[in-house]
């Protein structure tokens, strides 16, 4: 295996360095680009403001699926209408600061 190296991402126009290997490069790109896109989905659905709170939904929501696809039960209905109440209720517990 390769020595890691620093590899300069951007997601939703903010820079990290992040070290990997020459061989977990292309898994790393991969990831950026399908967090970015996540991201920018849930910033352009126009209910979650700022980046910190754009980055825990999309946390929560691929966390989700994961264990979702994990345990083989994965039901997108009941995904996206889960999504959905956890935006609601950000969205109060946000408008009551």
């Amino acid at each position: 295996m390769s020595q890691s190296k620093g590899v300069d991402v951007n997601i939703m126009g903010r820079e990290f360095m992040v070290s990997c290997t020459d061989e977990e490069r292309p898994g790393l790109i991969n990831a950026v680009n399908f967090l970015d896109k996540k991201m920018r989905d849930i910033r352009d659905g126009g209910k979650i403001i700022g980046v910190e709170r754009i980055a825990i939904m999309a946390a929560l929501n691929l966390s989700h699926e994961l264990l979702h696809a994990k345990s083989g039960n994965v039901d997108v209905g009941d995904i996206k209408r889960r999504i959905s109440l956890m935006q609601d209720q950000i969205d109060d517990v946000c408008a009551k600061k």
